[in-house]
């Protein structure tokens, strides 16, 4: 038997009939329609997928340290198909964990300053107020001001619950832009000033138009220092050029050869000094600079002090040191009792004509121009490192007509001694008084081979602007241009540096 549930059904499906027959008919054309695309959008659809423009895949994509550095840079290499060929690669390095904290931290504060401001917007707005009240803390009342604080704390703990990732924040980091070449399947590409033992990923990423590719991540690599830098090579050889030419010219001294060196007047005017303090029965006064024997210059004036007290010794010319320093004190004695011995007149040394007064700079030159003025020194010999104090006592020697020998390494202070003095050894002539007064074949060679290091030197900076000036006559964007700045940059960065 039928139940009326069943009944009802059947009557319901009947009611349906004609409505199908009407609408059949009219779907069928639709339904012919959409059997045919479909088999056409299967087709289409690796065209669709990939598009004809879209770039190349890169791979074989290796990193590695560069070899014979100084732990500072990466080597990338990688590879494209042959034929496919996208306009340019995109260089990227992985951002360090600080560096990504940092950022973080910039992010989240930036978003924190955000959401306390609209919250405090939106507690004033309440009150028909707007944000420049902010400006005026005064003007803020009691509860207003309590009812601030509370959203701006309110808000910055929703903002410092957020995870890390609620924040958008770059992990990798532009290097540099790689032009592609049609001819070319194999790229390399060298990632230069980075931090020495860091490791570090790049990716290269294919881009043709607007459209990106594929991103190729290499293994991680971690820069490290060689043993030798190569980058350096040049500077290996030009100090093995000075040493050569110091070793080769010490050995032609040892052998008998006479060194020829420049006649410096400063230093031969010693003797006649000298001599004319014996001669006049007045002593000579030796002032070694006011500083003390860490000092260069005041090395090379205990130097020049030995010469003028062996000559003293063979003259039986009295010799007065008062120095500035305690320590020049004792070796300004040594030195001169040395020289009296080598002399023959170890009993015609006096210590304490070599004395110490005071560290104080005006002190000890006031004490200088008394004791010059009283006693009035036949000769008065400056050598060492002068500062204010030169004018003064090469205006007081001048005054009670002695003469006077100076020398230093100080620019400020050479005009005032070539102005009052008789002879002024200039820089480089202080230094080399040692070789010129010792006639020692080691010091002879080591000023010789000097003088040929100065000589590379002159050559390579005579080169140098001859190549910068043809290059500016060439134009800095030929490629001649590009060319010669790239050897001055080397010159002036490799060779000279």
């Amino acid at each position: 038997m039928n139940s009326p549930e069943r009944l009802g059904r059947r009557a319901a499906a009947c009611r349906l009939i004609p409505i199908v027959s009407v609408l059949v008919p009219g779907l069928a054309p639709g339904l012919l329609l959409v059997a045919l695309t479909l088999p056409l959008l299967a087709l289409t659809r690796p065209l669709l997928a990939a598009p004809s423009d879209a770039p190349p895949a890169v791979t074989g994509i290796t990193a590695a340290d560069r070899w014979g550095d100084g732990g500072t840079a990466v080597v990338l290499e990688w590879t494209v198909a042959a034929g496919a060929v996208p306009e340019f690669f995109m260089i990227e390095r992985a951002m360090s964990e600080a560096e990504v904290a940092g950022d973080l931290a910039t992010a989240r504060l930036e978003r924190r300053r955000a959401a306390q401001r609209t919250a405090m917007q939106a507690v004033l707005a309440d009150r028909g107020l707007d944000d420049s009240i902010l400006a005026r803390p005064m003007a803020i009342e009691p509860g207003l001001a309590s009812r601030l604080r509370s959203v701006r704390a309110e808000a910055a703990a929703g903002i410092d619950a957020l995870p890390d990732d609620a924040f958008d924040v770059a992990r990798w980091m532009f290097v540099d832009r790689v032009e592609a070449d049609a001819a070319q399947t194999e790229y390399r590409f060298v990632v230069d000033r980075l931090v020495r033992g860091e490791s570090y990923r790049f990716r290269v990423i294919p881009w043709t138009g607007t459209a990106a590719g594929t991103p190729a991540e290499a293994a991680p690599v971690t820069t490290t220092l060689e043993p030798v830098d190569i980058s350096r090579l040049w500077f290996f050889g030009i100090a093995l050029v000075f040493c050569g030419a110091v070793v080769a010219f010490i050995l032609i001294a040892r052998s008998g050869r006479p060194l020829r060196v420049r006649r410096i007047a400063g230093l031969e005017a010693i003797d006649e000094a000298v001599g004319r303090a014996t001669e006049m029965g007045r002593s000579v006064l030796f002032v070694p600079g006011i500083q003390d024997m860490n000092e260069m210059q005041t090395i090379a004036g205990i130097t020049v002090l030995s010469r003028v007290a062996k000559t003293a010794a063979e003259y039986d010319a009295r010799v007065e040191v008062p120095t500035a320093r305690s320590l020049v004190m004792t070796t300004a004695r040594e030195t001169v009792q040395a020289a009296f011995l080598a002399a023959g007149r170890p009993d015609a040394y006096n210590e304490d004509l070599i004395y110490y007064v005071t560290d104080e700079q005006f002190g000890y030159v006031a004490y200088l121009s008394g004791m010059m003025v009283r006693e009035k020194p036949a000769a008065c010999i400056y050598m060492g490192m002068f500062y204010a104090e030169s004018l003064i006592l090469a205006e007081t020697g001048n005054s009670i007509g002695a003469i006077q020998v100076a020398g230093t390494a100080q620019p400020a202070q050479l005009p005032f001694f070539v102005a009052a003095c008789d002879y002024t050894l200039i820089g480089e002539e202080f230094f080399a008084a040692s070789a010129y007064l010792s006639g020692s074949a080691e010091e002879l060679g080591s000023l010789k081979g000097q003088d040929v290091g100065k000589i590379i030197v002159a050559v390579v900076l005579v080169i140098g602007v001859v190549l910068a000036t043809a290059g500016a006559m060439a134009g800095a964007d030929s490629d001649l241009g590009r060319t010669l700045a790239a050897w001055v940059g080397f010159l002036r960065d490799t060779v000279l540096a």
